[in-house]
């Protein structure tokens, strides 16, 4: 069986905690994904404790639960949402220097706005 990714992982702890009354339908819509692999992923992570379903005990519809992030499960979002936010803050200044690194090639004259296609130059 295939492992859970980081991104699939934040994911569904996200949706989980904003809608933890989601269905295993409204969870495999929300996602892109089969029923089949939202089922595998409720799974994986009620597995690893990060997850815990609860039955509605007041709710007359003995069928309806809940998805509940677990005291683990709150800490891995956390964990996982801030190795996205490093991860980006280092794209973002890497893009960043790329940009000034153009715009110096363009100002020091290595790069001539008027090779581009007619109509680009001017965007520039």
């Amino acid at each position: 069986m295939p492992v859970l990714t980081d991104p699939q992982r934040l994911e569904i702890l996200k949706l989980l905690q904003d809608q933890p009354q989601m269905s295993q339908r409204d969870l495999a819509q929300a996602m892109g994904v089969s029923l089949g692999k939202a089922n595998y992923c409720l799974k994986a992570l009620m597995d690893k404790g990060l997850v815990k379903l609860e039955n509605f005990r007041n709710n007359p519809d003995k069928r309806q639960y809940a998805y509940l992030l677990t005291p683990a499960g709150i800490e891995e979002r956390t964990r996982i949402t801030l190795a996205f936010l490093r991860r980006k803050v280092v794209e973002y200044e890497a893009l960043e220097r790329e940009i000034e690194q153009l715009r110096g090639d363009l100002n020091t004259g290595r790069l001539r706005p008027e090779a581009l296609p007619q109509g680009q130059a001017e965007s520039q």
